[in-house]
């Protein structure tokens, strides 16, 4: 089994290092991240594994405070005539008593930095290139390890990159990258692994196979989102409700619909974070903008028709029925009771059951009430929006993601696409209505090509 690699996390205090950890392990309860400073006070360390196998272990670190009378203490520490190297010198520093007392937090930080194999050097690229921070760097140099800097909060409009890319290297640091632990740039990890098989050419095999795991992990959170969007577009599209033609019955329908569509879209909700590894609360959906239903006319539509048409010899195409229940679906409700039960009759067992309760219905004055294709459009939009958030948003993250309603033509003005136009003439495809049947076949392929479709850049 392959050793793991081991990479202290070290830095200045409140720079972010408990952040990149929380973003890299896809952990939001790793540790604890304040805007206050000194907030890890020991070490802790996490692992990272593929296919059951540890490759890299992560250690955070307390926050470096006085690296600058560090600096000078290490100076010291050098007896006449002696030309100590760095790791030689720390190693004096540690086994001395203002490891114990005075530098208690920074001998935390080097103890952990010589017993790995590299250390991630975060920055808070906000900050400007002060001299403690070069400090931090001349102690941490002299424990002989590879360091990479690590500019977190590149994505700020506040970040200094060129002028830390600078002084990194004037101080021999040539290998560098930004990685904001808010807002990860989506080849984030996949870079930070690079830089690392730059600095540590034996560990680049174990990397390579965690930058393929992240990808593939990825993709895979990908599909499976755009699924779970699919699944609700298609509840929604399927789901009606019969109503009476009474203006306050229509009205509690309407009322009891929305609610419904709503809460079948923060379920949809709550499964992406779960997916994304993220917390309940760390998206919020604005109310769907449903002001009235949609009267569905879908004994009308041709996917009903068509079912019909494929009933030749056993349902309501056959025999004489044929042109009372094509009459039916085309005219409209023209004829009366006798003959509706009639035709129903002749149409057989299962036609009555999939179609009868619908026609007579309607022949009593009744009305469908469905989700509108606004609506539904504004839901695929919204989602997909918030799969892209979740994809780009790091571990560490603190504010809400708000979803609003997107702009996004294709889903605007475009026809709706294929299976939701069909899930129309399936109540059955629909959770939110009784009798569900989530199993069929044709749902399942229904919802496979909408996920493609989602999907799709």
């Amino acid at each position: 089994m392959t050793k793991p690699l081991k990479l202290a996390v070290v830095g200045h205090t409140n720079v972010g290092k408990t952040s990149l950890l929380r973003t890299l392990l896809r952990d939001v309860s790793f540790g604890e991240v304040s805007h206050r400073p000194s907030t890890t006070r020991h070490v802790e360390g996490a692992r990272l594994l593929v296919a059951g196998e540890p490759l890299l272990e992560l250690y955070d670190t307390p926050g470096l405070e006085d690296a600058i009378a560090l600096l000078d203490h290490l100076e010291q520490l050098e007896r006449p005539g002696e030309r100590l190297d760095g790791p030689a010198r720390t190693a004096r520093f540690l086994d001395g008593a203002e490891a114990r007392q005075r530098f208690e937090q920074e001998a935390k930080v080097l103890r952990q930095l010589l017993a790995s194999d590299a250390g991630l050097y975060v920055i808070d690229a906000r900050e400007p290139v002060l001299a403690k921070y070069k400090d931090e760097l001349a102690v941490l140099a002299g424990c002989g390890k590879p360091l990479l800097p690590v500019l977190n909060f590149s994505a700020s409009e506040q970040r200094r990159e060129a002028e830390w890319r600078d002084a990194l290297a004037r101080l021999g640091l040539h290998a560098r990258v930004a990685f904001d632990t808010v807002a990860p740039p989506l080849d984030g990890e996949r870079r930070l692994y690079e830089s690392l098989a730059l600095l540590i050419e034996a560990a680049r095999p174990q990397l390579n196979r965690l930058i393929a795991d992240h990808e593939s992990q990825a993709e895979a959170r990908r599909q499976t989102g755009a699924r779970l969007i699919a699944e609700l577009l298609i509840d929604c599209a399927a789901c009606r409700r019969s109503v009476a033609s009474q203006p306050q019955i229509e009205q509690s329908e309407i009322a009891a619909l929305h609610q419904a569509v709503r809460q079948r879209e923060q379920r949809c909700v709550e499964a992406l974070l779960r997916l994304y590894a993220f917390r309940a609360d760390d998206a919020r959906t604005n109310d769907l903008p449903l002001t009235d239903g949609r009267w569905g006319d879908d004994l009308f539509n041709p996917e009903t028709l068509r079912q019909l048409g494929v009933k030749v010899g056993g349902g309501m195409a056959a025999g004489a029925a044929t042109g009372v229940g094509i009459d039916l679906l085309v005219g409209g409700i023209t004829l009366g009771a006798a003959a509706l039960v009639g035709a129903l009759a002749g149409g057989g067992l299962q036609t009555a059951r999939n179609y009868g309760h619908r026609l007579l219905g309607k022949l009593k004055g009744q009305r469908e009430l469905t989700v509108d294709d606004n609506v539904l459009r504004l839901l695929a939009l919204r989602q997909r929006q918030l799969l892209v958030a979740l994809a780009a948003r790091g571990h560490a993250a603190t504010s809400a993601i708000q979803l609003a309603a997107p702009h996004d033509d294709s889903w605007h003005e475009a026809k709706l696409p294929e299976a939701l136009r069909k899930a129309r003439a399936h109540p059955e495809w629909s959770s939110l209505n009784p009798g569900a049947r989530l199993e069929q076949a044709e749902r399942r392929e229904q919802v496979a090509a909408l996920g493609r479709e989602l999907s799709a850049p």
